[in-house]
């Protein structure tokens, strides 16, 4: 009656190295929204729990985007300011 209920770290155990959470945090880490299918292709995750992470992860990147559009933009004026052109 007790070994019917699985704890989660023997969940974690029985999936493969690539769904695992630490995995998939740092393939987020490393390439960004890149990472999204092993969140989709993963056999545990809610549909919620995929919708919510595909949600911050792009909301993520568009802010990442546009927080390095402004860095350029500055950093080149910086630069004509520099050599007078």
């Amino acid at each position: 009656m007790g070994n019917d209920i699985k704890t989660d770290k023997s969940d974690q155990k029985s999936l493969p190295w690539y769904f695992k959470t630490p995995v998939i945090v740092i393939a987020f880490l490393s390439v960004g929204p890149l990472a999204l299918p092993m969140v989709w292709f993963h056999p545990r995750y809610t549909l919620l729990k995929k919708v919510v992470v595909t949600v911050l992860a792009v909301v993520l990147t568009y802010y990442s985007v546009v927080a390095m559009s402004n860095s350029m933009k500055l950093l080149m004026q910086l630069y004509h300011d520099l050599t007078g052109n």
